[in-house]
């Protein structure tokens, strides 16, 4: 289970790639147009809508793009089936065409059939359209139906499947609707404190790749928060609606920073030249991007507790920025790409004042990290015990990186499977004794094994080019 709900995440980031577009098309068009949207320009009126385009229409972008993501071959049929999926799901269960099943009046109807296109149902539609490509693609149907056999079978079959899934879910909705709204609305209703809790509990669950449901919740309608959405669509509250966002700029653009500067100084001298190379590129990552995996990987298992003190202080940080109405937002994660784009946006408010939460929570992160390090003596990069005689030089090509993994993984016959997500290559392997974590770890930010065969390898966002190597040399 945890290995299945590992490869949902994984998934999810096939279309969350998407969104930085619309961050790039609607912020330029409200910087040209800050005062009427559209209203005086036609040429920001185009680039917001075709923002929006993107921004209104996450649902169907997690179905098709979940449905491709775990697909076996990453096969358009199987976005093509996530398409379908998604179409007869939303028809059978919008509004009237409930009304009309059930024969009651359209006022009598659940308000959550209203919602029904919303990102669960997408994930939904995408998991199972994906699952019936991985088992009916390769099907070979008698002679005379022969056209429908293989990859043409599964969108056919994914439209058979969706009616009585949608039978199952006219029941079933409603109640996880209002689980889903319960629990929103039990946070929101506790205002910044809320938003601190969210920070935190979303930092907690990195470690399984499982924040992106979490996120799914305050970010997107599904509970009727719809924070990212509102944000850039200004259909919120100035000072309030992006209080789900806005506090991760202080820790992904400065606070991290902070962190790795603190592994820096606490390094052994004879460390401190690799771990600055290191440091330097995950610290440009995180605070460039967003993309905090790679720093974070580098010390979440090696001191659970540091990690910890770094949840806590995220929480803190949402909580400051909601509680003083300090407000941007992202499309993909927060970085200064999104910061410089969300800043000119309607429903920004003093968004300046998160570079001065950033640079104090910067100072913080040092000192606290410096202190925790020093004070327990904690394994952190560039601490670890290692034989003097180990190479410890890291390879400066993709190819080469992926040839020293596929050596330090047990060789081409002991690796299954082979896949990626954002930062990481997920793994599969036959004997997992065989797998030499501590040789891996002098190569990349680090190595976690969170099942028997599964191995994951903490690569960073050059992820796809290492995996395509390994891939290669797998062959």
């Amino acid at each position: 289970m945890f290995k299945f709900l590992q490869k949902i995440g994984k998934a999810i980031m096939v279309p969350v790639a998407v969104l930085p577009a619309a961050a790039i098309l609607m912020g330029i068009g409200y910087w040209i147009d800050p005062s009427g949207w559209g209203a005086n320009s036609a040429t920001a009126a185009i680039l917001i809508k075709a923002g929006a385009s993107i921004i209104d229409n996450i649902p169907i972008l997690f179905a098709v793009g979940i449905a491709y993501g775990m697909s076996k071959d990453k096969n358009g049929a199987a976005a093509l089936a996530g398409l379908v999926g998604f179409k007869v799901i939303t028809t059978l269960l919008s509004p009237g065409a409930v009304a009309q099943i059930q024969h009651i009046k359209p006022e009598d109807i659940s308000v959550a059939f209203g919602k029904i296109n919303n990102p669960f149902i997408g994930i939904l539609v995408g998991v199972i359209s994906s699952s019936l490509y991985n088992k009916f693609s390769k099907v070979e149907l008698h002679k005379a139906f022969s056209f429908f056999s293989g990859r043409r079978l599964v969108p056919i079959l994914t439209a058979a499947i969706m009616i009585p899934v949608a039978f199952v879910l006219m029941f079933v909705w409603p109640v996880v609707f209002g689980g889903l709204v319960s629990f929103g609305t039990a946070i929101s209703a506790m205002g910044p404190i809320g938003a601190g809790i969210y920070g935190f509990l979303n930092r907690l669950l990195i470690p399984v790749g499982l924040h992106h449901a979490l996120n799914a919740v305050f970010w997107f309608d599904i509970a009727g928060i719809n924070d990212l959405g509102n944000f850039w669509a200004g259909t919120g509250t100035k000072g309030v609606t992006g209080m789900y966002m806005a506090g991760f700029f202080p820790i992904m653009m400065f606070g991290l920073v902070g962190a790795a500067a603190a592994f820096v100084k606490t390094a052994k001298p004879e460390n401190k030249n690799k771990v600055a190379s290191i440091m330097m590129a995950a610290g440009f990552t995180t605070f460039f991007t967003g993309v905090t995996e790679p720093l974070e990987f580098a010390f979440m298992f090696l001191a659970p507790g540091l990690y910890l003190i770094h949840a806590v202080l995220t929480g803190i940080s949402v909580f400051i920025a909601a509680s003083m109405h300090w407000i941007a937002g992202f499309a993909f994660s927060g970085g200064l790409v999104d910061f410089i784009l969300s800043s000119g946006t309607k429903l920004a408010n003093k968004p300046y004042m998160l570079i001065v939460q950033g640079l104090i929570f910067m100072s913080i992160y040092y000192f606290v990290f410096v202190a925790v390090i020093t004070k327990f003596d904690l394994k952190t990069p560039g601490r670890e015990d290692v034989d003097e005689d180990e190479e410890t030089s890291s390879p400066t090509t993709h190819t080469a990186t992926a040839e020293a993994l596929l050596e330090y993984l047990g060789g081409i016959n002991n690796l299954v499977d082979i896949d990626n997500c954002a930062t990481r290559l997920r793994l599969e392997v036959k004997d997992q004794n065989l797998v030499q974590k501590e040789k891996i770890k002098k190569i990349t930010s680090g190595v976690l094994t969170p099942g028997k065969t599964s191995v994951q390898v903490i690569v960073g966002p050059h992820v796809e080019f290492v995996c395509d190597e390994l891939k290669r040399l797998a062959k």
